[in-house]
């Protein structure tokens, strides 16, 4: 008993010593760790928030739709065309719908082109439930503003809090789709296509938070995105990137107007597919051919995109392809085809053949 005393004592000092020594490192982390950072759910992993926001109230207007088909005028759909309509659209079920060529090939001259969830649009008519706007970014010589078009008013949405994240890094879909989640991580909230861009708020290990068209944050998981502070960080492609990224499309069903992995046409494959590495070109073929260096049929390299034209590759230009080396090219030809890859020699392209170009160095 006489000892018990002095060891209780010694034991408090030690674990008082130990508590000091606790908070002074606490406090020596603290003053290393980057403003922004802190502990995320439960502790274990740490979230960098983005302080990217600026003080802006211009209203601009955002498509808020995983994917929204333009159309060359109001009320030519079909009923089989309403899961397109709707919002939230149901991309899956319209094109299982389109179950046969004849289905696909309706659409040519009906649909103009497509925009994706968080792209931007100027609104320039409206006309009952539908809503005439020009995509930015998809350039045209139809419209200084932007690829024009008819779709549902209700499919976008106009907020000043877009202009607000636009400072922010880009967080862009890489997989064909990427599932977009609530703030829980689990709820799903929307499937998204292949080059589908959103502002980022916030990363936490595993996943990055993005701003919404409807000024929400919702979350991405990192596998399935490429994440740049500015646009112009994206890489300069190669001939075997640009290869590699349209190869993940193979099969894909063609689709009139079709920008995205539920479809492309010929010119919004290849746009597509430069627009992803950072490279913008015209929507239609009809323009690309006039963007980048002109390249004979004997100095084609991967990636050089070919031009077909009607008689003999003498009049309009109506088909695209991008040449993958070997004697090869890959595109998404028509209604009832597949994105895939043929000669360069085959008789229906090689006698139409009206030149190619080379964006890429």
């Amino acid at each position: 008993m006489k000892e018990t005393v002095p060891s209780l004592r010694a034991a408090i000092t030690l674990r008082r010593i130990l508590t000091l020594w606790i908070m002074s490192v606490l406090l020596l982390l603290g003053t290393l760790l980057p403003s922004g950072v802190h502990a995320a759910e439960g502790g274990s992993t740490a979230m960098q928030e983005q302080d990217c926001t600026i003080n802006s109230q211009t209203r601009k207007h955002y498509v808020n739709v995983a994917v929204a088909t333009l159309w060359t005028q109001p009320g030519l759909a079909r009923k089989l065309d309403q899961s397109s309509l709707s919002t939230p659209v149901d991309m899956e079920q319209w094109t299982a719908d389109m179950n046969t060529a004849d289905k696909r090939r309706w659409l040519t001259g009906k649909t103009e082109t497509q925009a994706l969830y968080g792209q931007e649009v100027r609104l320039l008519q409206v006309k009952g439930d539908w809503a005439y706007v020009a995509v930015v970014g998809q350039s045209t010589p139809k419209s200084k503003y932007g690829y024009p078009g008819w779709l549902p008013k209700a499919q976008i949405l106009t907020t000043t809090t877009g202009a607000a994240y636009s400072e922010c890094p880009t967080a862009i879909v890489k997989d064909n789709k990427a599932q977009l989640y609530g703030e829980d991580r689990q709820s799903k909230l929307l499937t998204l296509s292949f080059n589908t861009r959103l502002p980022v708020t916030s990363t936490v290990s595993g996943w990055v938070q993005v701003h919404t068209p409807d000024n929400q944050s919702a979350w991405l998981k990192s596998s399935t995105v490429d994440v740049y502070k500015q646009l112009s960080n994206i890489p300069a492609p190669t001939g075997a990137d640009l290869i590699r990224t349209g190869k993940q499309f193979l099969g894909l069903p063609y689709l009139w107007a079709g920008i995205s992995a539920y479809g492309f046409d010929c010119s919004g494959f290849t746009s597509t597919i430069y627009g992803f590495h950072g490279i913008s070109l015209p929507r239609d073929a009809s323009a690309q051919i006039k963007e980048g260096t002109a390249v004979s049929w004997s100095q084609l390299q991967p990636g050089d995109l070919m031009f077909f034209a009607h008689d003999n590759g003498k009049g309009s230009v109506h088909h695209v392809s991008m040449y993958i080396g070997n004697g090869q090219m890959m595109h998404s030809p028509k209604a009832g085809k597949t994105v895939e890859i043929i000669s360069i020699n085959t008789p229906a392209y090689k006698t139409e053949f009206a030149g190619a170009r080379r964006y890429i160095q």
